[in-house]
Parts: structure tokens; C-alpha cells; sequence
């Protein structure tokens, strides 16, 4: 499997594959595609490892596209402005852990679940609800991130305060939880919300620079209200 990340605005990733070699994404993450491609549609892993998919965001079925022939080609886009980012699992034995929204596509030895956090309050009110996904195999995972993405290397002990949302991924020996912003008038004056993620090293962090949620937040807080 070879790959191309076409585009900066909103970019694709072009994969080709040859004869037997496969992705797949969820459902309508699909952009073009050459001839020779076979597309299939199910719950991936099982109804019910499906449904609680659906709970993190992604589709509760997921579409596979494999190749009858070399060099075929398949592409998948990202859906807000932002960046597509290539993880290669090799450097994540254990898996890695994403936010709901930020997988895009993947080689089909990836398998992808959910992920209970380990605090209740982490899930909660963390704005990314209680169940993560967790990706664990072996092949390239493509990330979806909104803006531009920034990896931090957390040493042992080292803390990370993100704003709500804007975490993509980090490995699984990054302590994750919930902090409640400190001062009323930070909390109301502030515009940053209640909370702030907590991550705590060892491990990889990688976070957006952008939370397109709450950009479209804004964008519809500006549109006049007609009477």
C-alpha cells in the first residue's frame, strides 16, 4: 500500500493498493476511486462492537475497498478544513487512542473499538463523551484533524491542559482526565468553558489547533436573528 495526501485546505489521502490489499472508512468517507476496486458494506466486528461505534461519532457500518487489480486507487477526504495525518501503528504496540470524529480511514488489519475513559468524570464532561475509541494492529491508521496538528512527547510526570476538544489521539500510557478551570471570573469572562484535559506523560500527544465545533459555534452566534 502506497499513499499521496493531496490537497491543504481540505485534503484526501490517495492510496493505491495492489491486487488483495484493502481499506476501510465509515460510511460515505469515500471520494473517488479507479476502476478495479470492490466495495463492500457491514458492521464491522459485530453488530454490537458496531453500535457502540456509533456512540463515539463513527458510523455503526463501515465500507471496505479492496483492490482486483495493481495499483488501483481509492481516495478519502477530510470533511472540515484541516489535515490528514498518517499513523503508523508499528509505533503504537498497545494501540492508540482517538477522539470521537478523528478517524478517517485505515488498512484492514486495524481493528478500531471503543474505549471506556478510566475516570467517570473524564467522560462525563470532557466534551468527548465517556466512550474514546481505541485502533490496535498492524498497517497505517489515517487521522482527521481540524486545523493544523501539533504531536507532543510527554516525559514521565509531564502535564499537557488542552481545551476541551481540541485532543485527537495519545497513546494508552497517557493518563487522561478532567480539570475544572480555576476562579469564577475565569469561568465566566474567560470564553475557554469549565473544563480543561489533563494529560500526563509518558507518551505521544497529538492535539489540533483548531476545534471546528466550536468554531461553527461562533460562526452561528454571528448570523443576525431574523424577527
Amino acid at each position: 500500500m502506497k499513499y499521496e495526501i493531496i490537497g491543504k485546505t481540505v485534503p484526501a489521502v490517495e492510496v493505491t493498493l495492489n491486487k488483495g490489499e484493502g481499506m476501510y472508512t465509515q460510511r460515505g468517507g469515500m471520494s473517488w476511486e479507479t476502476e478495479g476496486v470492490k466495495m463492500t458494506t457491514n458492521a464491522r466486528g459485530g453488530f454490537m462492537k458496531s453500535l457502540g461505534r456509533m456512540f463515539t461519532g463513527e458510523s455503526i457500518f463501515m465500507s471496505s475497498y479492496t483492490a482486483e487489480v495493481d495499483q488501483a486507487k481509492v481516495a478519502f477526504s477530510a470533511t472540515v478544513p484541516g489535515d490528514v495525518i498518517p499513523i503508523d501503528m508499528a509505533e503504537y504496540t498497545s494501540g492508540i487512542i482517538l477522539q470521537k470524529g478523528a478517524f478517517l480511514c485505515a488498512e484492514q488489519n486495524i481493528e478500531l473499538k471503543i474505549e471506556l475513559t478510566k475516570r467517570f468524570s473524564a467522560g462525563l464532561f470532557g466534551g468527548e463523551g465517556f466512550i474514546l475509541q481505541k485502533a490496535i494492529g498492524s498497517g497505517t491508521l489515517f487521522l482527521e484533524v481540524d486545523g493544523d496538528p501539533v504531536i507532543k512527547e510527554l516525559a514521565e510526570g509531564e502535564v499537557l491542559k488542552v481545551d476541551t476538544g481540541n485532543v485527537v489521539a495519545f497513546a494508552p500510557s497517557v493518563k487522561y482526565e478532567i480539570e475544572t478551570v480555576k476562579g469564577l471570573g475565569n469561568i465566566f469572562l474567560g470564553g475557554e468553558g469549565l473544563f480543561l484535559t489533563k494529560l500526563t506523560g509518558p507518551g505521544k500527544v497529538i492535539i489540533q489547533s483548531q476545534n471546528f465545533g466550536d468554531f461553527a459555534g461562533r460562526i452561528i452566534s454571528l448570523v443576525p436573528r431574523s424577527n
